[in-house]
């Protein structure tokens, strides 16, 4: 099967030192099993555990993981409150709740986001018109968030996922369409890790292989890695 990602030179432009993890999964059972979702449970629990290393600052916003994510969120248009994934994750883990399973694929990669401290996402591969693009928005690609039946087109020069039909995530992966989201129906699914420095590329080459493995161990299916970097001109 040829790659069904590609990141555009629009978001090399603005993030020449960025990593792109993709790992594409076919034929796998995301049912919700018990005797999975005990497994996947425990996943979670001992990943935010873990990821309570990232947070050495008392002021929540001091620490670097914020910072760095923060300061790449100015380089581009984006909705106001716009935050990265991993931010969202760690605000939870430092008001101390809890994360409660959703389904096999969405635990195992929210796992290893908060255990790697890097933003991973996924999506339902038989759900995306073609081939899914990481680039900026021309403004106005529709997108239908997750819980909502209302259109929120993106914007210009927005850093998005989209595909032929429109925006999948918007400022990275923000905010995720309902279009094409991990459900228990999904049995082909591609799953993204990003990386925008040099440090992060160390714990996101490090995170799409655990999440490989991960996936392997407890569904029985082998994944296939591609890294995206920036072209050597």
């Amino acid at each position: 099967m040829g790659s069904k990602f590609k990141v555009d030179g629009s978001f090399w432009d603005i993030f020449p030192d960025a990593s792109i993890s993709v790992l594409t999964i076919t034929g796998v059972d995301n049912k919700i099993r018990p005797e999975i979702m005990d497994k996947t449970q425990k996943l979670l629990d001992n990943s935010t555990l873990k990821s309570e290393k990232y947070l050495t600052e008392d002021t929540f916003s001091s620490n670097i993981i914020i910072q760095d994510w923060r300061q790449a969120f100015t380089k581009f248009k984006k909705k106001k409150g716009a935050r990265s994934s991993i931010e969202a994750l760690l605000k939870r883990v430092s008001q101390g709740q809890k994360f409660n399973s959703i389904n096999p694929l969405v635990d195992i990669y929210n796992s290893i986001s908060l255990e790697y401290g890097v933003p991973c996402g996924g999506e339902d591969l038989n759900m995306i018109s073609d081939i899914m693009h990481l680039g900026t928005a021309n403004g106005g690609e529709s997108f239908m968030p997750l819980d909502s039946d209302k259109d929120e087109p993106a914007l210009p020069g927005e850093v998005i996922y989209y595909d032929n039909e429109g925006a999948i995530c918007r400022s990275f992966n923000w905010r995720e369409a309902q279009r094409t989201m991990l459900t228990e129906d999904t049995n082909n699914a591609i799953m993204v890790i990003e990386a925008i420095n040099e440090e992060q590329q160390i714990r996101g080459e490090q995170a799409i292989l655990e999440l490989k493995c991960r996936i392997q161990n407890l569904l029985g299916v082998e994944g296939q890695i591609e890294v995206f970097k920036k072209p050597r001109e």
